[in-house]
């Protein structure tokens, strides 16, 4: 082998180099390249820091105020919302209810007189913003309970406007019914389902389908919204809840003025285009490079502007189209609330039912939608399920997030568009038609004492 080493190198063969010489250089000329690389992340950081000392008082302070304004709003919203005190309400309705859910909405124009505008000092500092409450309906292990939660300062708000119109009606404090199950879920025990409730469409100001609309055809009565849905509620077996609740807070009339004209412009064709600074420079640029080589060849000749005669509405829509105006017209002109709305259903893993505490509930909120206008569906973004990459983890994370929202009574998510009257229609005391023994009524009619007893 020696002697072999030696022939080559008294053979003057350049191109030979013993296999660990060629390693080391491969290894040398890597290193080199790193280590170039690495010098070169550092000038370019060194440069951008150099180019930072320059702008940073112009760059930095917009994105750390607008860091800082989310930041701050959500401490001192925290802070208000945590100093205020609440009472959960269970209203038990009377069994010879026969009234339509048209009363309910005094309840709802009563509460939309807490509606007010902040100035800066209270929104920024105090951190106030809408009052709000949550109706509630909730089964029980198949007892149905209709609840509302309230701050404390607005209950004889709620019990003066519903004692008007129920003059029967008992209301009553309680303990929180989210506190009857475990905080973290799911767990050995206990699994859940649930999601936010959305708009088929997003053109929030199509109504959905009223109590007016569920009249029978032929003897003119009419058949109470909730009685599909209660009966469902009170079909679980033990062990087993459903929740649905809609948080609302009154809309302003000013943006309701302003975004519902909007709207009905753009149904009626009317819509104006708005554009900014930078659509109309684009447009200008545009004009002066299209007419640019004409302009070289002549005069230019501007074309005169002609108004577009508008057709009456009874020829330009349909009559679909009409109908829909017409109703968003009529849904306008009622008290509008910004609207949050969440299902859950929750329950102990050996009774666990999603064709009956998840199917048969949607299937009950369908026959408030109307193909014409909208319709209720959950909302995919909240929805409890997960696939591809770590299933289990995320869907774990979605379940305890909803459950955490709905026990704290929380407007984040998309937000729903509802009038008064639409309100009524998913929240109102059922009717003596609706027989579903699982829901809690009044046993006895309540009265006032004679006004001639003794007093001693």
């Amino acid at each position: 082998m020696k002697m072999g080493i030696q022939e080559h190198r008294l053979t003057g063969d350049i191109n030979w180099i013993p296999h660990q010489v060629r390693d080391d250089s491969r290894e040398n000329k890597n290193m080199d390249i790193i280590s170039s690389s690495i010098l070169e992340i550092v000038s370019s950081m060194k440069t951008a820091w150099q180019a930072m000392n320059y702008v940073w008082f112009i760059a930095l302070p917009p994105l750390f105020f607008y860091m800082f304004k989310i930041y701050w709003l959500r401490h001192v919203q925290d802070a208000y919302w945590g100093a205020a005190k609440w009472v959960l309400l269970e209203i038990i309705p009377p069994k010879n209810i026969e009234k339509s859910p048209k009363p309910m909405e005094g309840l709802f124009a009563g509460f939309a007189g807490v509606e007010k505008g902040f100035d800066i000092a209270e929104e920024y500092i105090s951190g106030m913003f809408a009052d709000y409450m949550s109706l509630e309906i909730a089964s029980d292990q198949g007892t149905v309970h209709i609840y509302i939660r309230t701050m404390k300062k607005y209950r004889n708000l709620v019990e003066a406007h519903l004692y008007a119109q129920y003059p029967d009606v008992e209301i009553i404090e309680v303990p929180d019914y989210v506190d009857d199950v475990p905080v973290l879920i799911p767990n050995n025990q206990w699994d859940l389902w649930g999601a936010d409730v959305v708009f088929t469409k997003k053109d929030e100001f199509f109504p959905i389908r009223t109590y007016q609309k569920f009249q029978e055809d032929i003897t003119g009565t009419m058949i109470d919204p909730l009685a599909g849905l209660i009966e469902t509620m009170g079909k679980i077996g033990p062990g087993q809840h459903l929740w649905l609740q809609w948080v609302i807070a009154p809309h302003s009339p000013g943006w309701v003025a302003k975004a519902g004209k909007k709207f009905t412009d753009k149904l009626k064709g009317r819509e104006k285009i708005e554009e900014g600074p930078f659509e109309r420079f684009w447009r200008d640029v545009k004009d002066i490079f299209s007419n640019l080589f004409a302009g070289l060849n002549g005069p230019v000749e501007f074309a005169a502007v002609k108004k577009k005669e508008e057709q009456p509405l009874d020829i330009r829509l349909s009559p679909g189209e009409r109908d829909a105006l017409k109703a968003v017209e009529d849904n306008l002109g009622k008290l509008q609330f910004s609207t949050k709305g969440r299902f859950v259903y929750v329950g102990r893993r050996e009774n666990f039912d999603k064709s009956l505490g998840v199917s048969s509930i949607w299937g009950s909120l369908k026959q408030f939608g109307d193909d014409n206008m909208n319709s209720l569906k959950p909302d995919n973004n909240s929805k409890t399920f997960a696939n591809y990459v770590f299933q289990k983890s995320r869907l774990r994370y979605r379940q305890r997030k909803l459950l955490r929202r709905y026990r704290t009574r929380n407007r984040d998510g998309e937000m729903l568009t509802f009038s008064s009257e639409e309100l009524a229609t998913l929240f109102h005391l059922p009717d003596m038609n609706v027989m579903a023994p699982s829901l809690n009524r009044v046993e006895a009619k309540r009265g006032g004492a004679p006004s001639n007893l003794p007093i001693e």
